[in-house]
């Protein structure tokens, strides 16, 4: 079977809004036989779909998004079990971690997400759940100027200086015990409007299926996630900060 057509089974299952990788399949078989003659097994199809890695990833790097100059950066965890089942789950033993998030401990990953304030993916990076969201800013952000929008998770005096010193300026809210932080209109506005990345975050999981615990390797837990990045890519709508909000403030990278 062709790797394209193969790329194509998997991208595709992520934008049919169908929660069930096997069920999908049988839909195939059953009604797109001719569109893939070739078609696997699907036992054989989940065997192979672990070689997808790198062109999948290769696939999202070429559908990232513009940049714009105006960034929103979140992280979200991916369960890999359920809390009970930690001491006994093997497939990814040695790879999650448990780590907390805003509803609670999980076991499982983080998928850090760096989007423009068109609802586009610009950059994404994948660690143990119990890896701190501060720790992957300044690699992921390496090749962005402008503005990076972000909530009190990001908050680091040495972490802002470093960003600061090649264009990059992180903005936050500030704890209660914190001095204020003097902002333009333009940035109190754009940190209002932060909100809308849980949006492309709950497309992520909600549509494009990026979260589940059905998985048979590690292997197959990346292609899931590179698939449902390259459809959310693909997808015509998306959450963003229309032009016509932006009102008369200018989008200008710092020089």
């Amino acid at each position: 079977m062709p790797m394209a057509e193969i790329m194509t089974i998997v991208v595709m299952f992520h934008l049919s809004g169908m929660q069930n990788f096997k069920l999908y399949y049988a839909f195939l078989e059953e009604y797109h036989r001719k569109d893939f003659p070739d078609l696997l097994s699907y036992n054989r199809f989940i065997e192979i779909q672990g070689g997808l890695m790198l062109p999948l990833f290769m696939l999202a790097q070429c559908l990232q998004g513009e940049k714009t100059g105006i960034y929103f950066i979140d992280s979200t965890p991916l369960k890999v079990c359920h809390n009970l089942r930690i001491y006994s789950h093997k497939v990814f033993k040695g790879f999650a971690k448990r780590g907390k998030s805003s509803t609670g401990w999980f076991f499982g990953f983080k998928l850090h997400l760096v989007f423009n304030h068109k609802g586009e993916i610009v950059e994404f990076m994948l660690t143990a759940g119990n890896v701190d969201d501060r720790k992957v800013v300044d690699e992921m952000t390496e090749l962005l100027k402008g503005w990076l929008f972000g909530d009190r998770g990001y908050i680091s005096k040495y972490l802002s200086s470093q960003l600061s010193a090649r264009d990059l300026k992180l903005i936050t809210k500030v704890k209660k015990n914190m001095d204020k932080v003097p902002l333009s209109g333009f940035e109190k506005y754009f940190l209002r409007k932060r909100g809308f990345v849980e949006t492309g975050i709950k497309k992520l999981k909600q549509q494009c299926q990026i979260e589940h615990t059905r998985h048979r390797s590690l292997e197959n837990f990346v292609v899931n996630i590179l698939g449902a990045i390259a459809a959310y890519a693909l997808a015509i709508k998306k959450p963003s900060i229309k032009h016509n909000q932006l009102g008369a403030a200018p989008i200008l990278i710092p020089s």
